[in-house]
């Protein structure tokens, strides 16, 4: 493994270090030559400029992060609970339905959610044509909403899938016998699930849950589709800054994605860590 992990190594390393470089004012096609931490000061001052929105787009990712990732979980566990005591035919078609799902990349499913549930979609026509309401714009706001709910039911339809794959795995990968043997000294299903089941699975369980939640603090494509203007989640935030025509504001964005990927480099080594302590335990 050693040539894939120089190769993928060296390039995480390299971009790491040039986004840090341009983060500290190290810019292409300015004048600046010296070090600052101009950019941070700005994005973490909350005073003005990006610093006015920086702190209302952390809470708006940690909230969609936050939410998406528990309402996944909550709904991935008895998915997998219930999958798991299929047998025959529907034991080897569970796999495939969940992975059908996860063939439809984010962007994908975002945008169908928005052709269905937005204020001009198919289904606010449907019930305009139907006399529910009077036009579409009489439509409940179920997308780009101030609350970010079509982001969450976006990632949550997603999310769910994957966790309960992984769920799936850790229960198939276990021995029958503790089940039975709870049975046989009269533990209730109930009982079985509390006692046996969930202890074996929380680790695989709140690992993935730790990677869904900084797959989702760190992705654009969702939010920049079914997300509102303000506030914004930081990875939409930190390209927007990126791309404006004015240099100087790509060390923000810069900054902004720097601080985004130190998040999720935290979250990565609790889940790491998490893993080592429930191998040890085990």
């Amino acid at each position: 493994m050693a040539p894939a992990i120089l190769l993928v190594g060296t390039l995480f390393g390299v971009s790491l270090i040039y986004g840090l470089a341009q983060s500290l004012g190290l810019l292409t096609g300015t004048d600046q030559r010296t070090l600052s931490m101009a950019a941070y000061q700005n994005v973490l001052s909350g005073s003005e400029g990006v610093g006015t929105e920086f702190w209302p787009s952390l809470g708006f990712s940690l909230w969609i992060a936050g939410v998406s990732t528990l309402l996944s979980a909550a709904g991935a566990l008895p998915v997998a609970v219930w999958l798991n005591h299929q047998s025959g035919r529907g034991r080897q078609m569970d796999t495939l339905a969940l992975n059908w799902n996860l063939a439809f990349p984010h962007l994908v499913w975002a945008i169908g959610l928005l052709l269905f549930f937005s204020q001009s979609g198919l289904l606010a026509r449907l019930a305009a044509l139907l006399g529910w309401i009077q036009n579409p714009a009489d439509f409940p706001v179920l997308v780009r909403d101030r609350l970010g709910m079509g982001i969450i039911v976006d990632y949550v339809t997603k999310e769910i899938p994957f966790l309960a794959l992984i769920v799936l795995a850790a229960l198939r990968s276990q021995p029958e016998d503790y089940g039975v043997v709870a049975t046989n000294l009269g533990a209730t299903p109930w009982q079985r699930l509390c006692y046996v089941t969930l202890p074996q699975i929380l680790p695989s369980l709140i690992s993935g849950s730790l990677l869904v939640f900084a797959f989702v603090f760190s992705a654009y494509e969702v939010p920049a589709v079914l997300g509102m203007p303000y506030p914004r989640m930081l990875p939409v935030l930190a390209l927007d800054f990126f791309a404006n025509p004015d240099l100087h504001h790509r060390a923000e964005g810069m900054a902004i994605s720097l601080i985004i990927a130190a998040v999720v480099m935290v979250v990565a080594a609790i889940s790491l860590r998490y893993e080592k302590r429930a191998g040890y335990s085990q």
